[in-house]
């Protein structure tokens, strides 16, 4: 009996192994440092600042002459539209928009990543009565795109394989 338990251990950990499965590991770069050219008040570039100071080895720099990449924020959007209105003309549902574009060059302007856009959306039901609830909903839900959009852009910045 004990030489079957542990043969069906041994089976599951080797079938495991044997997958590919592995926990996710820290995304790594082909670049020492990054320079990210976004405005001050722009909530996905501080994000990205974060994520980048507190989960990778780059290293930010304050010039981006002397980083060996620059990422620069092209545009970034919130959008709100009206999908769904009841009988009597009243709003239902909303969806809710997150849009960035970036593109990643190198100081000698050589182009590793061209002009991209990546898009978050998301429903959300829309109830006069709650009003203040739904508000604090669609700002948890825009923090939440937000974020995953971030974790987008580490992803495509992870995938340059050369400057």
């Amino acid at each position: 009996m004990r030489t079957s338990r542990r043969f069906l251990l041994l089976a599951g950990a080797a079938l495991l192994g044997g997958c590919g499965f592995q926990l996710r590991q820290p995304p790594s770069f082909v670049f020492d440092t990054i320079f990210i050219n976004a405005s001050p008040a722009s909530a996905v570039g501080n994000e990205l600042k974060r994520t980048l100071g507190t989960s990778s080895p780059v290293k930010l720099t304050p010039a981006a002459d002397s980083a060996q990449v620059v990422l620069e924020l092209l545009d970034e959007r919130r959008e709100k539209v009206v999908v769904g209105l009841n009988a009597s003309g009243q709003v239902r549902e909303f969806q809710i928009r997150t849009r960035i574009r970036f593109r990643l060059r190198t100081p000698a302007d050589k182009e590793l990543i061209p002009p991209t856009e990546l898009l978050q959306q998301r429903d959300i039901s829309f109830n006069e009565t709650a009003a203040l609830a739904k508000e604090v909903e669609e700002n948890l839900l825009y923090r939440d795109m937000q974020t995953d959009l971030v974790q987008q852009l580490m992803r495509r910045l992870a995938a340059v394989k050369a400057l």
